[in-house]
């Protein structure tokens, strides 16, 4: 993955906390990135570009009139003010390297100095076990803080704990092995025909990534956007060795690199020592926000995940200066995301 800077753009020390979707069903956790970016006033400072993205490109997403800037596939907007490190990404992940994608994500957030990752995320209502609509959209968590996923600071704000989240279940412990690089083949492992009720969560986007941030060393130092001079380059965050070949079953997790072994930087895989700007304690801290949702008109699920980001990162929404007389800042892009409205008269 090479992260590419803008001209006069750099990645901004003070912007410890990362916020990304993971995408899922309806789309909810983009558009709430898509509220976020402009609300909090956050600029584009580059773009990633990864091999395991399919490529897109479009018009810019949140100026009403066009400047001559396209949307890439996977863009980095920093929000100073809020301390805010936000990606887009704006198109799938090719068949069977979500792993190989999320490692690749999670390297650029530990050299870029993150301490924190808010992933937000949706899933399929129709494989709701408990459903409670009570107190209307309920939001989930899970959480690195703790081995069974709960985290305080959720728990004060109401929300409730994945409870599909097992880490001794067979899929999750297979996904945190494959993060950790030490996978082996599995012919046992089912494949995407075959997912059962209990492998729907570990097998989507949202829990590669949360294993692979989880088990990813943090940086004490180093801007993966400068090199010595100082000026804004390209960079390549890491570079990646050849597997076996092997491939490896796990439904939509599975693909070509799950047999690869990271090189030395990752405890288990031999080679030389883990390079010297690595903390070893921890991994990053990563908190996912979830949702469940159906496919369709997604947009109010996607204010309140975004207002559950800014409840959990402590940001008022009320600071922000809304264009439709409320305090967000809704994107130009959602004019024609579903349509024109019906015409009345045939009613």
């Amino acid at each position: 993955m090479e992260f590419v800077v803008e001209e006069g753009k750099s990645l901004h020390e003070e912007c410890s906390t990362l916020i990304l979707p993971g995408l899922s069903i309806g789309n909810v956790g983009q558009l709430a990135v898509d509220l976020l970016v402009p609300s909090t006033g956050a600029e584009r400072i580059g773009y990633l570009d990864d091999p395991n993205l399919l490529p897109c490109v479009g018009n810019d997403a949140y100026l009403p009139s066009p400047q001559g800037d396209l949307a890439l596939p996977l863009e980095a907007y920093d929000s100073t003010s809020n301390s805010l490190t936000l990606i887009q990404q704006r198109s799938p992940v090719v068949k069977g390297m979500m792993i190989e994608f999320a490692k690749n994500v999670a390297d650029f957030a530990a050299a870029s100095g993150k301490k924190h990752i808010v992933l937000l995320s949706s899933l399929d209502f129709g494989r709701w076990q408990t459903i409670d609509m009570s107190s209307g959209l309920q939001i989930y968590y899970l959480s690195s803080a703790s081995v069974d996923g709960t985290d305080v600071d959720c728990e004060r704000l109401g929300w409730k704990r994945l409870q599909e989240y097992n880490p001794a279940q067979r899929m999750w412990k297979y996904l945190s092995t494959l993060a950790e690089g030490n996978a082996e083949l599995d012919d046992d492992m089912p494949s995407e025909d075959e997912l059962g009720e209990e492998d729907y969560c570990p097998s989507l986007p949202f829990a590669a990534m949360f294993s692979c941030f989880k088990h990813r060393r943090t940086a004490r130092t180093g801007n993966p956007s400068r090199g010595p001079d100082h000026r804004p380059e390209k960079r390549k965050v890491e570079e990646r060795e050849g597997g076996n070949g092997e491939e490896r079953k796990m439904g939509k997790l599975g693909g070509e690199e799950m047999g690869k072994r990271r090189r030395g930087e990752e405890g288990g895989g031999g080679g030389g020592p883990p390079p010297p700007d690595l903390d070893l304690a921890k991994g990053l801290k990563v908190t996912c926000l979830l949702c469940y949702c159906s496919e369709g008109d997604n947009i109010s699920e996607a204010f309140q995940l975004a207002d559950a980001a800014c409840r959990l990162l402590d940001i008022d929404p009320n600071n922000f200066h809304g264009n439709a007389g409320g305090k967000w800042i809704v994107p130009f892009s959602w004019q024609t995301v579903y349509g024109p409205p019906p015409d009345m008269s045939l009613f």
